[in-house]
């Protein structure tokens, strides 16, 4: 499998809406928010763009991206110009966001904390968010504890920095400054996961990407019990 890892193969599959619930939960999720053509929304980690196109289009909102994926920015770019939306696009890091501070309304992060530095990055939202500003995410979150060799099996397929369960999570936010914090668990587990992807593929992609899509859906029912995700919302 060489040094192929599962982010190339979410970037090189051009994976739309690669977090639980996809794209159908996300619309869900922001029919609760006061999102107008109003308001500034930062979409960070964005992929392909799908979300980032969604919120342009359906409620013409001021939607800026940031990516750090050289393919997936490629195919997010693509995406908006096909699609001509002005959403703006930023390839750089969730964790040094490059815009000012108290620039969004919204920001919205869809299974992106899991593979970053959290403290660093919930601190970056929270610096970008305007006062009131709505912190929305869709995150994998473990259900209890596992032993040192589990955490290390899905930290070492997935990249990930850290596995938080849900109060951690309460705690962090509670700790960066987050107010009106609510962390709910979904009914559709991460097993069931999301039925309708979008796939993009690039031109050219290695075959070994095959073995690693089929290492994540074998990882996933291994771990069906324990690996989930929670819906967080805040303010700050």
């Amino acid at each position: 499998m060489g040094a192929l890892t599962y982010f190339d193969f979410l970037a090189k599959f051009g994976v739309g809406g690669a977090h639980p619930g996809g794209i159908i939960l996300t619309k869900e999720l922001l029919a609760n928010e006061k999102i107008t053509n109003q308001s500034h929304i930062l979409d960070a980690g964005c992929g392909t763009g799908q979300t980032a196109a969604f919120l342009a289009q359906q409620y013409q909102a001021n939607v800026t991206g940031v990516e750090i994926n050289p393919i997936m920015i490629e195919k997010a770019k693509n995406r908006f110009e096909t699609m001509k939306l002005p959403v703006q696009l930023i390839q750089g890091s969730v964790e040094e966001i490059p815009s000012a501070a108290n620039s969004f309304d919204f920001v919205l992060s869809e299974s992106v904390l899991a593979f970053v530095n959290k403290p660093k990055t919930l601190k970056e939202f929270y610096r970008v968010l305007k006062k009131g500003g709505r912190f929305i995410a869709n995150e994998m979150t473990i259900n209890q504890k596992l032993s040192m060799q589990e955490e290390q099996e899905i930290k070492q397929f997935y990249a990930l920095d850290s596995l938080l369960l849900e109060e951690d999570w309460k705690e962090l936010l509670e700790k960066t400054g987050y107010k009106n914090i609510e962390v709910k668990k979904q009914k559709q587990s991460l097993a069931e996961g999301n039925h309708a992807p979008e796939f993009n593929f690039s031109a050219n992609f290695e075959p070994e990407l095959f073995a690693i899509f089929n290492m994540h859906a074998n990882m996933v029912l291994k771990y069906q019990d324990i690996l989930s995700y929670r819906i967080i919302t805040c303010t700050k």
